[in-house]
């Protein structure tokens, strides 16, 4: 609580592999009166054509990551990243700190609502902050790794082989749950059951018992 003996507006993590389900809950949580910030929109607009990072970038990862309308080609630095772990490297000490500062100058104009944090790598942040420091409550959208392959293999432009190497780059389902307050298992739930489950634990964790 505050000095005047209020308490702070919730602050939650949400986190998910691909294919996941992680951002159909997120519109259920924005539909419970969540304010969401998306890291993923955030980073999309620093690397956008004359996006804040994109200097440091083509400073660090050379003109090869560089897309020809001056933003960062996106495919290209994928395939870079996935091969060579020092390219992830630099390109994560870019843009995780303006990634954070931008995520939580957003939070703060939020008007006082609780806030969900949709950050998609949220267990692999190991820097000097990590998200699991700034949030109050995690949140983990799980599913085997079968249902990951499957739904992302739906998608326009991917393959099973595309979904899994990308799966393979990212934490364990082991690793996500170790660090969840709680975790919803997105496997063979319809929406609405899915939406049941997000608003169920959205009431328990905004219940003014909660501290």
């Amino acid at each position: 609580m505050d000095g005047l003996g209020l308490r702070p507006p919730l602050t939650v993590g949400l986190t998910g592999g691909i294919g996941s389900g992680k951002s159909t809950v997120a519109s259920a949580l924005v539909a419970c009166g969540a304010h969401l910030v998306d890291t993923d929109a955030i980073a999309r607009a620093l690397t956008a054509p004359g996006g804040a990072a994109m200097p440091a970038l083509r400073d660090a990862l050379g003109a090869a990551a560089v897309a020809a309308d001056g933003g960062l080609d996106r495919d290209r630095l994928r395939q870079l990243a996935f091969a060579d772990a020092d390219v992830r490297r630099r390109l994560e000490s870019i843009l995780h700190p303006l990634i954070g500062a931008q995520a939580l100058q957003q939070a703060a104009a939020h008007g006082g609502r609780p806030v969900v944090f949709d950050v998609p790598l949220l267990t692999e942040s190991q820097g000097a902050r990590p998200w699991r420091t700034r949030v109050q409550r995690v949140l983990v959208v799980d599913c085997t790794e079968a249902t990951q392959v499957e739904r992302v293999a739906r998608r326009a432009g991917w393959t099973a082989e595309a979904a899994q190497r990308v799966i393979a780059q990212q934490a364990t389902r082991a690793q996500r749950r170790a660090i969840a307050d709680a975790v919803i298992h997105n496997d063979g739930l319809d929406l609405g059951q899915l939406h049941a489950e997000v608003r169920a634990l959205w009431a328990l964790w905004n219940n003014p018992q909660r501290y």
